[in-house]
């Protein structure tokens, strides 16, 4: 009846057809990339068809990898959103909460294949999720009442674990330092637009630093002091290439030579006049978003002013935000100017670069972290991985709570949830039972992932927490189970943590619940 309602280029999938095209569309993402969950994943190649030279992207990033891949399936897609929005709230847990509502969804399939109603099992998994939160709470510990060093430990310790599963593994103690130090300078703020990441290819990872202010990757102009101390600072969006008379678009008919030769000198002295204005507002360092040509720049240098051209367009946003500056585009007005001051700005050498360094910024906690490395490809990668831990540390800096990792609070959750189904009447007990076992599922696909016996590795530490060991885990370094894994300093924001168990339990809930889908026909333009 309703398929003779619908346009005749429109598609209709009903009930049982709708519903396992839903849950095989999420699943099929969700194995996509569970393989790069843990400490010993695996990364993957993404290769872009549609670019003319095939650029390729090397990660294990949840985030990074669902966002590349182009799906038709509308569950896949509710997937990828949810792994968009851990990445943007919290920045790191994207994999896991992708792998976690597949896992429940496979859960779900099979209580499906019981005859057991959606709203039964949402209804189930609604009561579990909020069991479950509740022992993440309990779990959960602050030490920022124990002192600024403790507090540094717990922080050092969520940034180790967060780069555990990156590429820069092996480099996790340098990287999670530099974050740690970077971050503090923030003193509670979640902007992160004060520490900016500068990569130089060459030398090795371990070779990256941490730079007091603002390091801008461009040169200085020619003639023009490369050291400015107590330096007033005018960051501008404006043309400086009106030197020349303009050829393309343009049509000039002259009589003579001599009136080609008045234009050139009309234009020059317009030049000539901008620059004044410019230098008049008492500045002796000027940033222009656009090209510099020869002329004007010849003029800066004899007014003493440093000119740097060509900053791109996010730079120099950054770049006005932390030197305290706004953008001009227009140089009439003075009294409405708001310019930029710091202490020095000088050149500097990295490698076999040349690039400007701005100390003593307005925004004291300006930094920046200049990332070493063998290739622009392991650069992107360790950028990717060092974000993750900075958002990560942004937000536990200000929710100070932690949990033990290692699939500790997986087991902890799922232990509490099986403890409380049996008191439930009905059927909703089987669906609070499968959101457990989907629990237990991730320390057993992050034993897998690291070559593991996960079977023995689990129900070893299902025993350990079941005899009393609350702070139990998986040692991926030995492929055993430790008795107190805050010992080995594997611990992850409460935060994160809570955020992977509610975005996966509610974007399983979505998908189950369809009964149709309905691929609207594209609206025909009219003749």
């Amino acid at each position: 009846m309703t398929d003779h309602l619908l346009n005749e280029e429109a598609e209709m999938e009903k009930g049982e057809s709708a519903r396992m095209s839903s849950l095989m569309g999420a699943i099929a993402i969700s194995d996509l990339v569970k393989s790069t969950l843990g400490p010993k994943g695996m990364d993957k190649i993404l290769q872009s068809m549609s670019s003319r030279d095939h650029t390729i992207e090397v990660t294990n990033d949840g985030a990074t990898i669902l966002r590349s891949v182009h799906v038709e399936n509308a569950a896949a897609k509710v997937l990828v959103d949810i792994a968009k929005t851990q990445d943007d709230e919290i920045g790191d847990g994207t994999t896991s909460v992708a792998v976690l509502c597949g896992e429940l969804l496979r859960e779900a399939e099979r209580l499906l294949d019981q005859r057991i109603h959606p709203q039964t099992i949402a209804a189930g998994w609604r009561l579990a999720t909020k069991i479950a939160r509740q022992e993440l709470e309990a779990a959960a510990t602050s030490r920022k009442d124990d002192g600024e060093k403790a507090f540094r430990e717990d922080l050092l310790q969520v940034a180790r674990t967060t780069l555990s599963s990156k590429l820069v593994l092996y480099e996790k103690t340098h990287f999670a330092q530099l974050a740690v130090d970077a971050i503090l300078r923030l003193k509670g703020s979640e902007n992160l637009d004060s520490i900016h990441i500068l990569k130089k290819p060459g030398g090795a990872l371990g070779d990256s630093f941490l730079a007091d202010g603002f390091i801008l990757d461009k040169k200085i102009g020619v003639g023009q002091p490369k050291r400015v101390e107590n330096a007033k600072i005018m960051v501008a969006n404006t043309a400086m290439d009106t030197d020349k008379i303009k050829i393309f678009g343009a049509r000039v008919k002259v009589s003579s030579l001599s009136k080609v030769a008045e234009i050139e000198n009309a234009e020059k002295e317009r030049m000539a006049n901008k620059v004044h204005r410019i230098c008049d507002y008492g500045i002796n360092v000027f940033i222009n978003r656009q090209l510099i040509y020869n002329y004007p720049e010849e003029l800066f240098a004899k007014r003493k002013v440093m000119a740097i051209e060509h900053a791109d367009f996010e730079g120099v946003e950054r770049l006005a935000a932390v030197l305290g500056a706004e953008i001009c585009s227009t140089f009439d007005h003075p009294d409405q100017a708001v310019l930029g001051t710091c202490d020095l700005v000088d050149d500097i050498v990295i490698g076999e670069d040349r690039l400007i360094r701005f100390s003593g910024t307005k925004r004291n906690e300006a930094c920046t972290i200049v990332l070493r490395g063998a290739s622009l490809h392991l650069l992107d990668e360790a950028e990717r991985s060092l974000h993750d831990a900075l958002c990560v540390l942004s937000r536990t800096v200000n929710e100070t709570r932690t949990v033990p990792g290692g699939g500790c609070t997986e087991i902890r959750m799922a232990r509490a949830i099986d403890l409380q189904a049996p008191n439930v009447p009905g059927k909703k007990t089987l669906a609070m039972e499968s959101f457990a076992r989907a629990l237990r599922a991730m320390p057993a696909i992050i034993a897998d992932n690291g070559g593991y016996d996960a079977t023995e590795l689990v129900t070893k530490l299902r025993a350990a927490h079941a005899t009393g060991s609350q702070n139990a885990g998986l040692d991926m370094n030995k492929g055993d189970v430790a008795l107190d894994i805050t010992q080995l300093g594997v611990r992850e924001s409460y935060l994160s943590k809570l955020h992977v168990v509610s975005s996966a339990a509610e974007a399983a809930e979505m998908i189950i619940r369809v009964d149709d889908i309905v691929k609207c026909a594209p609206r025909k333009r009219e003749q």
